[in-house]
């Protein structure tokens, strides 16, 4: 997370300890000045900067989620590009000024004193507020290119906090920080930052159809850089550097570093001219006649104007509850209230007027595509559906417990096509041929497992032990190649393969059996005939699941589950150390497992093929870079422990079964049987 965090980590300290610094004179030139009484006035003015930028944020935000996917691409790449023009004006700004700061801000604060608590509440927050603008434009772009990421609001949180501690030491003197050298290193890093988003900001712009050469790359190396290492999500997280780039991105990046760099570097040489010093102002005597008004008045006014500016913004936008349609469910009527709604993302209040639960989707009545839906509708309750809408014919389909689905009159939306995410429904006949196709290849290979256990137990009946745990291996990568996750073969995986993990003996437990208790006898020092009994055992209980798997229920849906559960289990088991009785193979598992997984999709890719094209091919990128990792770890017959690996090899391989994992991730939705089919 800290790739992400960095940036905003900069940024937070950075701009809380200029804001914190401005604040800290504020307050300083008070108590100087014998105004202690004044100093509500200028935490008020504080405050409602706070305010207005936290309110800055929460318009930014909205504003996007009510934009189609390609508005919000143009939207978020203008912002970056002005959150990078915020961020080169701040760092020039600060760099000259570092100085002479302290002496400028006590000069306005003496003006305001002779003028009355507005001016004071006003020039406080005029103070702070540009920080707080800046601060909230820059973290909400860096939070965008994160994705989901906490990395950014948590590094900003960090910064904030140590520099209100910076603040709190510089103004108890018990600090002495050169002000102007930290301003120009952090200035310098900050400029190489806003490089990478400005290049990540005219991605989005490109992306968003409002600049040309979306597909003119300079920089292709997707296919030699592995974007699940660390050093890759390093590089990505903080400078936004991509393995991909388009000649736009390149030129600009390479452009604005260059420029603003040498700009930078020769301002930092130049020698800055100290101001004059000025006559310390007077504050307005106790009898000068100052305009009287409630003490209450302008901090409330201060404070609420930009919370209800910015709740005004988002009650009243395109994002507003307010406008979500209201649209009934029932067996007799579907969609009733249901009107052609204005592109964008929308909210749909889904109310069951019937008397049995429904599935209700929102459909392309054309292709059966659905858009959104919600499962388990009861009776009487009222549900929100948000789906984005863009051009195209848009109907609802409700399908009650029991009964035929209804499918509601369609209405034609007008607009631009192409951001909205639609799925093409997949009924159990469409994944029957799969089905068949890795119950095929599971028969096989329970066959095959029969066979290599019953030469296993022989093992133990000649007392070959060296023998038999090159077999406990092979056999053991035959079951793991079978995708034997969350319950495939009831209660002949725990026979087979059962750790001993809540067993009240352990691995002493009489019900501790299988492969892992083979192995624990193996290489912990037991003879023959200790093993030969759980060796004849696991031989018949190999022959009782052939034997049974032919009649065992297998629910088409969970098909594409294992795409995903198989290598989850890896990642929780194999990967961690966790399933190792001593024979220190958990690699050579985890490789049987991403051949289970590889069968897996292998069936289901005519499915994926239609629907997730691109998902597959990054997919099979992934699979390769993992193979890779898999058979740099395999050295003859003999496989290096997990807990052997290097720290960084360790993590390249944590990191990228993670990003297979989040990548197979929509294939159970994609392939989920709908009702609606």
């Amino acid at each position: 997370m800290w790739d992400d965090a960095f940036p905003s980590f900069l940024i937070g300290l950075r701009e809380g300890l200029e804001g914190g610094l401005i604040v800290s004179i504020l307050v300083a030139t008070l108590v100087r000045a014998g105004a202690k009484s004044r100093l509500p006035q200028v935490w008020t003015g504080v405050l409602a900067a706070i305010a207005l930028a936290m309110s800055f944020g929460a318009v930014l935000t909205f504003t996007a989620a009510s934009l189609s996917a390609t508005a919000q691409e143009a939207f978020g790449g203008a912002l970056s590009v002005v959150a990078v023009a915020f961020v080169t004006a701040m760092v020039f700004w600060m760099r000259r000024s570092a100085r002479s700061l302290s002496g400028e801000i006590r000069d306005k604060v003496t003006d305001a004193l002779t003028m009355g608590a507005g001016m004071l509440v006003v020039t406080s927050f005029l103070a702070v507020g540009r920080e707080g603008l800046e601060t909230a434009l820059f973290l909400w772009t860096t939070a965008r290119a994160a994705d989901e990421s906490t990395g950014p609001l948590t590094g900003a949180g960090i910064g904030l906090v140590l520099a209100a501690g910076l603040c709190w030491g510089l103004y108890r003197r018990v600090l002495k920080i050169n002000l102007t050298r930290f301003f120009t290193a952090t200035g310098a890093v900050l400029i190489v930052i806003a490089a990478g988003v400005l290049g990540y900001g005219l991605r989005d712009l490109q992306e968003g159809g409002v600049l040309p050469g979306k597909a003119s790359y300079a920089v292709d190396l997707s296919g030699s850089v592995d974007a699940g290492s660390w050093y890759s999500t390093l590089v990505q997280g903080v400078f936004n550097l991509t393995p991909t780039m388009t000649w736009l991105q390149v030129v600009a990046y390479v452009g604005y570093l260059a420029v603003v760099m040498s700009l930078f570097v020769r301002g930092v040489r130049a020698p800055v001219a100290r101001p004059a010093a000025r006559e310390p102002r007077q504050p307005a005597q106790a009898g000068a006649s100052v305009r009287c008004r409630p003490a209450w008045m302008v901090p409330v006014a201060v404070v609420a104007v930009p919370a209800v500016l910015a709740g005004f913004v988002v009650a009243f936008g395109d994002a507003k509850p307010a406008a979500a349609q209201t649209v009934a469910v029932s067996e007799t009527q579907c969609g009733k209230g249901f009107t052609a709604p204005e592109p964008g993302r929308r909210t749909f209040q889904m109310h069951n007027t019937g008397d049995k639960t429904s599935e209700v989707y929102l459909v392309d009545p054309a292709t059966n595509a659905v858009y959104g839906e919600i499962e388990g509708l009861a009776p009487g309750t009222t549900r929100d559906l948000v789906a984005t809408v863009t051009g195209g014919t848009y109907a609802w389909r409700c399908v009650p417990t029991g009964g035929n689905a209804v499918t509601s009159r369609a209405v034609w939306v007008t607009g631009a096509g192409g951001g909205a995410r639609a799925v093409v429904p997949v009924s159990e006949k469409d994944l029957a041929a799969p089905l068949k196709s890795y119950k095929t290849y599971v028969d096989q290979g329970l066959a095959t497992l029969v066979g290599q256990t019953r030469r296993l137990s022989d093992d133990f009946d000649g007392g070959h032990l060296g023998k038999a745990r090159t077999d406990w291996l092979t056999a053991h990568r035959t079951y793991a190649s079978l995708g034997a996750a969350y319950g495939t073969f009831e209660d002949f995986d725990q026979k087979i393969d059962g750790r001993p993990d809540g067993l009240p003996g352990g691995v002493h437990d009489k019900d501790f059996t299988g492969f892992h208790r083979i192995e624990y006898g193996l290489w912990h020092g037991q003879n023959a005939s200790e093993l030969k009994a759980p060796a004849k055992q696991l031989a018949a209980d190999a022959a009782g699941l052939r034997n049974a798997f032919p009649t065992q229920e297998f629910d088409p849906g969970d098909l594409p589950l294992r795409a995903h559960e198989i290598l989850e289990n890896t990642l929780q088991f194999e990967l961690t150390g966790d399933a190792d009785q001593g024979s220190g193979t958990e690699l050579a598992t985890a490789d049987a497992n991403l051949t289970g997984t590889r069968e897996l999709l292998t069936v289901l890719r005519p499915l994926l093929a239609t629907r997730a094209p691109v998902l597959l091919t990054t997919v099979d990128a992934d699979i390769a870079r993992l193979q890779q990792l898999f058979d740099s770890a395999h050295h003859g017959a003999d496989w290096t422990p997990v807990d052997q690996l290097g720290r960084a090899t360790r993590s390249r391989l944590n990191g990228v079964v993670g990003q297979l994992l989040e990548d197979l991730a929509p294939v159970p939705d994609l392939l989920e049987i709908r009702k609606s089919a």
